[in-house]
């Protein structure tokens, strides 16, 4: 039966998860929220952005009857998930960095790390490292910027690749041959990337990963009566171009919603 999956991210960056949920469980009800109003969640103080998120995520999840919450942000997920969980009686999944994957496919054991500056200073990342790369040189670059510039070319909008070459020069000059894509936004970039770092260097992110997770706890959860949904929506806040809302309707959202930052409808 279609169970009604709720998809959050800071930006457009999480429809990178969202599709990989798609391909493995094409049959659900897909609700995607982004809070553009506060891109980019990396810059944020810690509890600015737990509260933001809590107060925006909580009500649309009550309104769309949600039967899992999916936190397609890393930086919003290495924060966010234990209050989310305390006011939520439904699953809430985070993304996690692929750092346990990355050490395990290293052949030199130097890895990186790409994400926002927000990730990259979180407890929890260096936990991961510590438990899962322990054997590995593990370097780690933060990147608001790049952030914005997957948004620019989501939007259609021309992305600048002497720029992206001047943000990821500091990469170019290791050895390592893993780098992990730590921020939703970045796989919407990885042809780019991989354009700058070349065939040596291979990288990672966690939306098969994320979606097996969802899969599985859509497998042990009780089915609930969903005949009443109506086609996928998409929410947010602030403002988006013509650019980003042509993305969303070719990503199947048939209605797209603006939101106050409290999760009301803004109209």
């Amino acid at each position: 039966m279609s169970r009604s999956i709720l998809v959050f991210d800071s930006g457009v960056g999480g429809l990178s998860i969202l599709t990989e949920m798609q391909k493995l469980l094409p049959q659900h009800h897909y609700h995607y929220l982004f809070d553009h109003a506060r891109l980019p969640y990396g810059e944020l103080d810690e509890q600015v952005l737990i509260d933001g998120c809590v107060a925006l995520i909580l009500p649309v999840a009550q309104r769309i009857k949600a039967d899992i919450v999916v936190i397609a942000c890393n930086s919003a997920s290495t924060l966010v998930l234990p209050a989310l969980r305390a006011v939520l009686a439904i699953p809430v999944v985070g993304v996690v960095p692929a750092i346990k994957p990355a050490a395990h496919i290293s052949a030199s054991k130097h890895i990186g790390l790409l994400a926002t500056p927000g990730t990259i200073k979180r407890h929890y990342t260096h936990q991961l490292i510590a438990e899962y790369a322990s054997d590995c040189r593990v370097e780690l670059f933060g990147s608001s910027e790049l952030v914005l510039l997957a948004e620019q070319k989501c939007a259609g909008l021309p992305v600048s690749s002497q720029r992206i070459e001047q943000l990821l020069a500091p990469i170019r000059q290791t050895t390592i041959d893993v780098l992990v894509l730590g921020c939703t936004h970045f796989p919407m970039l990885k042809e780019e990337i991989a354009g700058v770092l070349g065939d040596g260097v291979t990288l990672l992110d966690s939306g098969e990963a994320v979606a097996r997770r969802v899969q599985q706890l859509l497998l042990d959860d009780v089915s609930i009566d969903t005949d009443d949904m109506s086609a996928a929506d998409a929410y947010y806040t602030g403002t988006i171009t013509d650019g980003l809302t042509h993305l969303l309707h070719t990503k199947g959202f048939g209605t797209i919603k603006k939101l106050t930052a409290n999760g009301q409808l803004d109209i």
